[in-house]
């Protein structure tokens, strides 16, 4: 009979029920019979001892906070009667994890597993540049908001005309069709107005893009001629510009005229095999729960060192959510002019929250606390799992592109789309999303949504992509990992995810400026 608890590091004072436990039930930890106070939902948190008010809690072997009061063994530890440690800004000291001379002989960490039976290649798009898709969009997108009709209009009209049908994109060698609607381009100012000009580069130079018809005003800040000029060299003859003001007839018609010459272009593309070490992978956690740190995190974890064993990239993000867990980060990169710059990293977000007068803990969504999980410090040892044990090797501010192989850190705020949007801006062909409460969202490439628990797979089929809430339940990670590994492989190939299959192909811009 499987456990209703788990223990996550010998170190910790609480453990996380499996399942719901109701008060007067007994269970037995290190030897010791404990009997729970009162209903403990599954995810969620209870003392393996007394413990006064201001007594640490320990989970994963940190601190996560401390207690507001006088608690007994078996007690129900939540947001209720935990409260977060975190205050400003915080100087560091570099305390590498690894030796260059570890690093030198280990690559980047040494896999826990095995990969023999595990795909070495995958099939992708190789794109003139040097770049590898692993699909191939016609993309229409705007450079600024008040062309969002117009980019709506020629999508609409020329699925219609091209008789383009989703479901089956391999009969046209296009995977979608897809305009781009946002609200930005004009109105803004300095960094602002830089970060949206840096996002648009990145979708419109990204190799999930078979072809892009960019789409202007003729009026906005972001010109359109500016625009072309910022993007350096591209290929003009997968690249297209048309300016609406300048267009003398209907500039619907002229749209559907040029996607129709790139659709004929893009479609002759094919995959073609790649090697791993050309996959670059983003990591995200939304809606996370109790056990997002015992399953799917670790599972992401395992997968990321798995893919820079192999050469390639991924990436990690969400900075206000390293709060907590940063040090861990901060020792494992590859040296010191890393770390300065992962310092730098954290300690800018945290300045942004203290100039608009918020304080740099006060995380946890509604979501995430009925979940289990009770302050920033326990979200952030949960959601830094994802990146595995692999070296730091590079740093990159919002709305840079990659530049450096192996794991990778990402400027850009916890929320779901903003983030999910920057890992794809940079260069990732693929988001890695886990989730303990569900969401259907996804972002401009494929965004392949890991469950933390078994019943949001049961609950949400047509949202999930794959359970990992059997690793509680019996699966060891092993098999997971390999389960995983092939499915991820597949997505990569062509088979479509959730988000994919529903339509919810979409970006957000980070916004943090004013607006004229």
């Amino acid at each position: 009979m499987l456990d209703k608890y788990i223990k996550i590091n010998p170190l910790d004072n609480v453990a996380v029920a499996i399942s719901k436990l109701s008060k007067g039930d007994c269970v037995k930890i290190d030897g010791v019979e404990i009997e729970i106070q009162g209903t403990i939902p599954a995810g969620h948190k209870f003392l393996l001892k007394d413990l006064d008010e201001g007594s640490k809690i320990i989970k994963y072997g940190y601190p996560i906070g401390h207690l507001k009061d006088n608690c007994h063994s078996g007690c129900h530890v939540d947001h209720h009667n935990l409260q977060t440690d975190l205050s400003g800004l915080l100087s560091y000291t570099y305390s590498p994890t690894y030796s260059q001379d570890e690093l030198l002989s280990k690559k980047d960490c040494e896999l826990n597993y095995a990969t023999d039976d595990l795909p070495s290649q995958f099939m992708g798009y190789h794109r003139s540049n040097g770049d590898v898709g692993i699909r191939n969009g016609l993309w229409v997108i705007p450079t600024v908001g008040c062309v969002n009709g117009v980019v709506n209009r020629i999508v609409s009209r020329l699925k219609k005309e091209l008789q383009f049908n989703e479901d089956t994109p391999l009969l046209s060698g296009i995977d979608h069709i897809v305009g781009f609607n946002h609200n930005y381009g004009c109105s803004q100012l300095g960094d602002d107005h830089e970060n949206t000009r840096k996002i648009l580069r990145n979708m419109v130079l990204h190799p999930n893009a078979g072809a892009v018809l960019v789409v202007g005003l003729g009026c906005e800040n972001n010109q359109p001629g500016l625009f072309e000029e910022f993007l350096g060299n591209y290929d003009k003859s997968r690249i297209r510009f048309m300016t609406s003001q300048d267009n003398d007839g209907d500039e619907v018609e002229a749209g559907i005229g040029i996607c129709k010459e790139l659709y004929d272009l893009a479609s002759r593309d094919y995959r073609e095999p790649t090697p791993i070490s050309k996959l670059r992978v983003g990591l995200k956690c939304g809606g996370s729960d109790g056990f997002s740190g015992i399953t799917a995190n670790p599972l992401l974890g395992v997968f990321s060192d798995y893919v820079v064993y192999q050469g390639g990239t991924t990436v990690l993000t969400e900075v206000p959510e390293m709060f907590g867990a940063e040090t861990i980060l901060m020792n494992r990169c590859i040296d010191r002019e890393t770390f300065e710059k992962t310092v730098k990293m954290v300690n800018d977000f945290k300045d942004y929250f203290l100039s608009n007068g918020e304080p740099v803990g006060e995380n946890p969504s509604p979501g995430n606390k009925a979940g289990g999980i009770s302050t920033l410090e326990d979200k952030a040892l949960g959601c830094t799992q994802k990146c595995g044990r692999s070296a730091v090797r590079g740093v990159l501010s919002y709305g840079d592109v990659l530049r450096t192989k192996g794991l990778n850190l990402l400027s850009a705020p916890g929320n779901d789309l903003v983030a999910s949007t920057a890992l794809a801006s940079c260069g990732c062909q693929i988001v890695l999303f886990t989730t303990g409460r569900g969401t259907p969202f996804g972002t401009f490439v494929p965004t392949l949504k890991v469950s933390t628990n078994s019943l949001l797979y049961a609950h949400k089929p047509h949202w999930i992509d794959f359970n990992s809430g059997s690793l509680v339940e019996g699966t060891d990670m092993e098999s997971m990992f390999r389960d995983f590994t092939k499915k991820v492989i597949s997505i990569v190939n062509g088979e479509r995810t959730c988000n994919e299959r529903n339509g919810y192909i979409e970006f957000s811009i980070f916004k943090n400026g004013i607006t004229l």
